[in-house]
């Protein structure tokens, strides 16, 4: 989108919508300072358009001169401000009206609308942060733990950003040997492709592939994960959704096949956001609702990253209840089985024999025995070491991950064919090379960037 690349000024309410007891309206322009003096009364006659990042109090006046709200406004001039250009952060009353009358104050004289996420891009078209840096920020506001937030922040710092380039630096190092082979065949120079070479190649592929390796716990707690609980009617599987939930969503009832449909509800667990499924019990019926009931909790273990297959552990399972396992392992995810009702009966565990279940947890939802044991197991499996993997940068979006596949799917293509020609090798890395770009900012295309950037708030 052309616009944001203009040289006006923006405007917008930085700060939710909704009451609060401070609201924040945020300029960014060359015009910033100059539209600001222009709405705002300094309650000691002080000009803001003094260098320096100061703060003043006063009131915005709007076109007929009448107080709009009493602030605190805040100037930062170019680059230091969190854009790189001249920043006016104007502190009023967080409700509605008095904030939208700031702005509209702000627009009448000559400000835009900022578009969503427009001044953040700023920060990035003026090379103040990278790309990394850029979606850190979306993601520290959307995140929805501290282990979340610890990897944002990580990013955000520019952690990340450091060891992408990094490896850009090594590749482009590499690159240029390549290069030098191709254009100066006759020259009187020393071996370039050398087995050093290769080596330090080597070294590059193995980062690659820890960066990869983050991916999976980075898109985890930015995405988080699908769970369904399934089994028998009966079994406690709607007791179960409920005692994670902590909330009595689902019905509850003896009767076999009270849930019909299935239900998803969003738990955190362990930091990582989990998309909770209770299913209908899967048993052979022959009454309509409740075998589409059924069709549906079939599609959402198809979905799920990893399944809750719950059983009685006060009877001893039958051959259909074997069956259904063995469907579910089928799948090919992880399968827990939840040994449920240990408050009624002795465990019958060996009732499943040699089955490869992920983990064996037996729980009750009643008297929650068990529960924070499954938790734990749950999040073993989903993230391993957590607390480690967060201490290291970490990539966190989609796009990031099939970036760094093909930057290292290039690499390994140089180090498969040592002998092919440099031409070969040069093309392989500048490949990787601008396939790292992508992550970093360097050569995503300008769709990518309107993609990613209007997935942030107006104001940021």
């Amino acid at each position: 989108m052309s616009f944001l690349f203009t040289e006006d000024t923006i405007a917008a309410i930085s700060t939710p919508p909704g009451e609060g007891g401070v609201g924040i309206v945020r300029l960014s322009g060359t015009e910033s300072l100059r539209i600001a003096s222009r709405i705002f009364r300094s309650s000691r006659g002080k000009d803001i358009r003094a260098r320096g990042q100061r703060v003043f109090h006063g009131h915005i006046i709007d076109a007929a001169g009448f107080p709009v709200d009493e602030v605190l406004l805040h100037v930062m001039h170019a680059p230091h401000s969190y854009t790189a250009e001249d920043v006016v952060e104007i502190n009023g009353h967080g409700g509605r009206a008095s904030l939208q009358a700031i702005l509209d104050t702000a627009l009448a004289q000559g400000a835009r609308l900022a578009a969503p996420g427009e001044f953040t891009r700023r920060a990035f078209v003026n090379g103040r942060i990278d790309l990394t840096r850029a979606e850190a920020v979306m993601a520290l506001i959307q995140a929805k733990s501290r282990e979340a937030l610890r990897l944002a922040e990580n990013a955000a710092s520019g952690r990340l950003s450091e060891r992408l380039q990094a490896l850009q630096q090594q590749l482009k190092h590499c690159l240029a040997h390549a290069e030098a082979s191709v254009d100066f065949p006759e020259e009187d120079l020393p071996e370039l492709i050398t087995p050093v070479f290769f080596t330090n190649l080597e070294q590059v592929s193995r980062e690659m592939r820890e960066l990869l390796a983050s991916a999976e716990t980075g898109l985890l707690l930015q995405e988080g994960v699908s769970l369904a609980i399934v089994g028998q009617p009966n079994v406690g599987k709607s007791s179960l959704f409920n005692v994670l939930l902590r909330d009595a969503r689902a019905i509850v009832s003896p009767e076999p096949g009270t849930t019909r449909d299935h239900i998803q509800e969003v738990l955190t667990l362990g930091g990582i956001p989990i998309r909770l499924c209770d299913t209908a019990g899967l048993r052979d019926t022959q009454h309509h609702i409740e075998s589409q009931g059924i069709a549906r909790s079939r599609q959402a273990a198809r979905r799920a990253a990893l399944l809750l297959f719950v059983a009685d552990a006060s009877v001893g399972a039958d051959e259909e209840e074997k069956r259904l396992v063995a469907e579910m392992l089928q799948l090919g995810v992880p399968v827990v089985l939840v040994l449920n009702k240990i408050d009624l009966a002795p465990l019958h565990e060996r009732s499943f024999p040699d089955i490869p279940f992920a983990a064996v947890c037996p729980v009750s939802a009643v008297t929650r025995e068990g529960i924070d044991g499954l938790e734990k197991t749950l999040v073993t499996l989903l993230a391993g070491d957590l607390d480690a993997a967060l201490d290291a940068p970490a990539l966190f979006r989609s796009h990031q991950k099939e970036s760094m596949q093909r930057a290292l799917a290039c690499v390994q293509r140089v180090l498969e064919h040592p002998s092919a020609s440099p031409e070969i090798l040069a093309l392989d890395l500048r490949e990787a090379v601008h396939a790292l770009g992508g992550i970093t900012g360097e050569t995503t295309a300008e769709e990518v960037l309107d993609l990613i950037f209007n997935e942030f708030c107006i104001g940021k």
